[in-house]
């Protein structure tokens, strides 16, 4: 089975709007929490689906509007798009590389909840953006359950203050176990 499912040229014209708009609609979450695996999956899945919108709907774009091509492109010619396409995406990769934390700034052998405390009162005012501390999170090994068990009300380690994350006296005393 096809994890990305069903190929493209075999979806009904109403599968094909459906999925090719879904793609849009999840691109946002995947690009900002998903894997790099999850990140290069949705890009070849969303460009099977533009790529064949483009094929059975030329017109209906503004690429279809400009000089595209009157007749269907071959097999060939839809992967040399493709694969012009990846490059674009490669070269860009290439351009802004990952930026990797190492973990040992934060104290090595210590486990991972103390770890991400200590990165987060590390930060200008004991604050992160949710999305960096999810991020941090992960980075660190912490899974969603542990990092929502932080915020126990009873004894918080760590607040939400609007889009905010905030380490408490609390959780700056944990992180320097």
């Amino acid at each position: 089975m096809n994890p990305q499912g069903r190929p493209a040229r075999e979806l009904r014209d109403e599968e094909l709007e459906h999925q090719g708009t879904q793609a849009h609609a999840t691109r946002n979450w995947v690009f900002l929490h998903g894997t790099a695996a999850q990140f290069a999956n949705h890009t070849a899945r969303m460009m099977e689906l533009e790529q064949e919108y483009l094929r059975r709907y030329p017109q209906r774009t503004w690429q279809g509007s400009g000089g595209a091509p009157s007749k269907p492109v071959d097999a060939l010619d839809e992967l040399k798009a493709a694969l012009a396409g990846i490059v674009v995406q490669l070269q860009a990769l290439s351009e802004h590389p990952l930026t990797v934390i190492p973990h040992d700034k934060f104290g090595a052998g210590q486990n991972p909840v103390e770890t991400l405390l200590a990165r987060l009162a590390a930060s200008p005012g004991g604050t992160m953006d949710k999305l960096e501390l999810h991020q941090a999170a992960r980075e660190c090994g912490v899974s969603r359950e542990t990092l929502a068990s932080l915020y126990d009300p009873a004894s918080p380690l760590i607040v939400a203050e609007k889009a905010d994350r905030v380490i408490t006296a609390r959780g700056r005393e944990r992180a320097t176990r």
